[in-house]
């Protein structure tokens, strides 16, 4: 697949533009289409049909579709500022085989984020971390983001250990639920807006103290708790006596979701566009390969531009020759992080 990662003592044989990943001081990787969210949903109306896929960018299309009772998740990803929800339509009291029925079939969408329909599985969440992972060496790039159930969204002990055994550059767990009108909500309910706001913020933008439509958290955390669980590579809510914000967006590798997001949005970008404009339309000799490594430095240029990145480089690999139909490119930059934490001096 274009875009995946590639073994150079094992070349793929397929035509396409390989990136590997090479984690390098602060230089890494940004960019790419945003705004969609992916949502196997559990309920529905007969206007359904199961394994069919379906996308919705309003309450009135979700709810003509599915059923005003059975599109909270819908709705919710809808609000945190997803474009469109890619809903598949899981069939009735679904078994295992179902859901990886369900990871096959959106193998081959589009999409940017992924979150449940509210449910807290255990087994299944094991399994996205294993898909997220082969997606990933594959070529595809998205983020998963998961929850907890009402008892594990009351002890940080408990949410911090779900973190760790997720732990994913790929994967966002929320470890709170929040409050909606009296309404208690578990994190793996209100998972789904947080999937919303994480794929409609622009890769230049941080969700860090990004302020959420709640009432109140489920459990305010000590200061100490907050600190262990942000250590931990957990998302966690908190109240600051007026409102409701996200702490810290980050991933269980403890890694910040921004950066990621970059990373990802860079390798489907260039993968992309390679494939659309340049692969089999090129010669590979001097003045092909000048082409190919102008283009993809005018677009990390643009990056550069929107403060995603600084210093961008491409050039050729000095260490494997770009001969025959194989182009091998080493590309730089460093990356620009949110400011996140303000320290003050104050003299008097």
């Amino acid at each position: 697949m274009p875009g995946a990662q590639w073994d150079p003592t094992a070349l793929p044989t397929r035509p396409g533009i390989y990136i590997n990943f090479k984690e390098a001081a602060a230089a890494q990787i940004s960019g790419g289409a945003r705004g969609t969210v992916a949502i196997p949903l559990l309920n529905y109306t007969s206007k359904a049909t199961a394994k069919s896929f379906y996308t919705v960018s309003t309450e009135k299309e979700a709810s003509d579709q599915f059923g005003l009772s059975n599109i909270t998740s819908v709705l919710l990803a809808l609000q945190g500022g997803a474009k469109e929800v890619l809903v598949y339509a899981m069939p009735k009291t679904p078994i295992a085989e179902d859901y990886a029925d369900m990871r096959a079939a959106f193998d081959a969408r589009p999409f940017n984020v992924f979150v449940f329909d509210s449910e807290y599985n255990v087994e299944q969440q094991a399994a996205t971390k294993t898909w997220v992972t082969k997606n990933r060496e594959e070529g595809k790039h998205f983020i998963a983001v998961i929850g907890g159930d009402a008892t594990t969204d009351v002890d940080p002990v408990a949410g911090n250990a779900r973190t760790t055994l997720n732990s994913d550059d790929y994967i966002v767990n929320v470890v709170e639920g929040g409050v909606i009108a009296g309404v208690n909500y578990t994190s793996s309910e209100y998972a789904a807006w947080v999937a919303g706001k994480i794929a409609g913020t622009p890769i230049n933008r941080s969700i860090t103290y990004a302020v959420l439509p709640l009432e109140d958290v489920t459990k305010r955390m000590t200061n100490s708790e907050i600190v262990a669980a942000l250590n931990a590579g957990s998302l966690v809510f908190t109240h600051d006596g007026e409102k409701v914000k996200i702490e810290q967006g980050l991933v269980t590798s403890g890694k910040k979701i921004r950066s990621i997001r970059a990373r990802q949005a860079i390798a489907t970008d260039i993968a992309r566009t390679a494939a659309d404009n340049y692969i089999g339309k090129l010669d590979n000799n001097a003045d092909g390969q000048t082409t190919l490594m102008v283009a993809i430095k005018a677009y990390l240029e643009t990056l550069e531009a929107s403060g995603v990145l600084t210093s961008p480089f491409v050039g050729l690999d000095p260490q494997r020759p770009s001969v025959g139909d194989s182009v091998f490119l080493v590309i730089s930059y460093t990356e620009v992080d949110s400011m996140e934490r303000i320290f003050l001096t104050v003299n008097i």
